[in-house]
């Protein structure tokens, strides 16, 4: 009799205990964790949210004091002063090419370097690799100098070639495709090379579509870095038809220190591809760093 009335018991413990979940949900229709992380969000977008609304202000709105939380008027002129007399279009089709080649190279040489250390086995590959990640912990501010005269033996310095050539390949970005390629089962790679395939087909054909997520948070953060360094193009540039767009920015501050409207404007330029980099890849970004291998 107890064996029997142990199941029926629970069996009707159990309908009244779905209708509690199922309440519960009803009440809280998001995850708890949203009541700490909304006011966080909101926190860091405060910043964000001023200076698109200080843009679309007129400097008598910006230097009033207490300022004004809400501007009385779209007022676009900032926009037009950036757009219209300032080199701003020059800087930010130079900060676009310099991001680009970076990008782009620190993707090739990358892939290419992070799939040698991950499967190939060769004289000294350790400690190259140690050496290598050893750089990482080495501040910039010691390797300018070195970098700036290297630089000017190329005959590169107060050119866009001086932005781009440094960072054609970074450690972290070899590290970090190393990595995941560690992850992927050897078999899939294996099978191609019974099928007669080289090592450039499997990594063109087989690696790289599983390795999306990794080669799309190189790219972001590439970018980022690329796009936000403002210490070496000070050191590098000269002439402001080479500036980039935060050199520019610090530049057009220091001779517009009154034209605020115009200032929030440049940076709200400023900011826009980083967000729209960011958003783009965000699902990617995500997936490369959850993700440790393939299931099945």
């Amino acid at each position: 009799m107890t064996a029997v009335s142990a199941p029926a018991a629970a069996a009707q413990a159990a309908p009244t205990a779905r209708p509690d979940t199922r309440r519960r949900r009803r009440r809280l229709p998001f995850s708890p964790w949203h009541l700490l992380l909304a006011p966080m969000a909101l926190l860091f977008a405060v910043p964000l949210i001023w200076l698109v609304l200080s843009s679309v202000m007129s400097n008598a709105e910006i230097n009033r004091f207490p300022p004004a939380l809400w501007p009385s008027r779209l007022d676009l002129g900032g926009y037009r002063y950036v757009l219209g007399n300032a080199m701003f279009p020059r800087w930010f089709a130079n900060s676009f090419l310099v991001s680009l080649v970076t990008v782009t190279a620190n993707l090739v040489l990358g892939t290419l370097g992070g799939y040698a250390f991950a499967r190939m086995r060769f004289a000294g590959s350790r400690l190259l690799l140690g050496l290598m990640l050893a750089t990482m912990a080495i501040p910039f501010q010691l390797t300018m100098i070195p970098t700036f005269l290297v630089m000017k033996q190329l005959g590169l310095i107060d050119t866009l070639g001086a932005l781009i050539v440094p960072s054609l390949v970074t450690p972290f970005s070899v590290f970090l495709l190393r990595q995941f390629f560690l992850s992927l089962p050897r078999e899939l790679e294996e099978a191609a090379w019974i099928d007669g395939c080289s090592r450039l087909h499997v990594l063109w054909r087989i690696v790289l579509p599983l390795s999306r997520p990794a080669l799309s948070t190189v790219a972001v953060l590439t970018f980022l870095s690329t796009w936000n360094d403002l210490t070496w193009p000070l050191i590098a540039i000269n002439h402001d038809t080479r500036y980039t767009l935060q050199l520019g920015l610090t530049t057009f501050q220091g001779q517009h220190h009154t034209q605020w409207a115009a200032v929030m404007a440049g940076n709200v330029i400023t900011v826009l591809p980083v967000l729209l980099a960011f958003l783009g890849a965000q699902k990617a970004f995500i997936q490369s760093i959850t993700s440790t291998g393939l299931k099945g």
